[in-house]
């Protein structure tokens, strides 16, 4: 057994199907559905639903008020036994809604590990979060979108489906994303604008002087030589191969889904 013995509330509802590691800690009210498997060590706070096919991994922290595996908000959708997995060591604040996903796509809504989620944020079905992000409150991502690691997202950042969001970019709040943003950029506007590489984010997670000046010299060649995208993506595919970070960029740029915000 690991951690301390489950503390669950009498007045939570837990269906005889939910897979619950005794350490689990469940407050008031809450309810969890047939198809639920929560991990060692996680919290569940007082009012919380948990459903659908949701699997939720170590050391989580879900506050009160939470809606997770909901079915998705799409029309199409007829029951299929799609998932929500949410992986490790996760702050999910008040009043979130996580839903699974649809057939239309993986099947599956998922959420990395140590990310930090702050009240009120929507991720649609078929989302794809990644490690170390930081969702500030009210940010909402329609269905199908990607973010990845150590993306943070201002208050009020609005995501249009399908949209890519790089690592180690950032938003302001009230930004609102109709393409997608590459990796280190800073963002801002309605709609979003480029504003520069996400500077004191970079070195706040080490990135040396010449890693940053290469990938300030990548971005001017995006947004300030006067090339066309697809030139840009070439002279950026040779710099990354003198400059590893700049390699994140390049290979996210040959994926981009919905073209690039410009």
């Amino acid at each position: 057994m690991h951690g301390a013995p489950t503390v669950i509330h009498a007045s939570a509802v837990i269906h005889a199907g939910a897979q619950i590691d005794p350490s689990v800690s469940i407050g008031p009210f809450s309810v969890i559905g047939e198809h639920v498997v929560i991990g060692r060590d996680t919290t569940i706070g007082a009012h919380v639903v948990i459903d659908g096919h949701t699997r939720i991994g170590v050391e989580n922290k879900i506050h009160s008020f939470n809606s997770l595996g909901g079915p998705p908000q799409d029309k199409k959708y007829s029951g299929e036994p799609t998932s929500l997995v949410i992986g490790d060591r996760n702050t999910v604040r008040e009043f979130c809604t996580f839903n699974c996903g649809t057939a239309q796509d993986a099947g599956v809504t998922r959420v990395g590990n140590d990310n930090w989620i702050m009240a009120y944020v929507h991720l649609a079905h078929d989302c794809r979060v990644g490690n170390f992000t930081i969702f500030a409150n009210n940010a909402q991502l329609a269905g199908h979108v990607h973010v990845d690691d150590h993306a943070i997202l201002g208050g009020f950042t609005v995501v249009h489906q399908f949209v890519s969001i790089g690592a180690h970019s950032i938003t302001a709040m009230g930004t609102i994303l109709l393409q997608d943003l590459p990796p280190y950029v800073t963002a801002a506007g309605n709609t979003a604008k480029p504003f520069g590489i996400n500077i004191e984010g970079l070195k706040r997670r080490a990135f040396s002087a010449a890693e940053i000046a290469a990938l300030r010299d990548a971005y001017k060649t995006l947004y300030k030589a006067g090339l066309t995208l697809e030139q840009a993506k070439e002279a950026i595919a040779a710099q990354a191969r003198e400059h590893p970070k700049v390699g994140l960029l390049s290979e996210f740029l040959a994926r981009t889904r919905r073209s690039i915000i410009r």
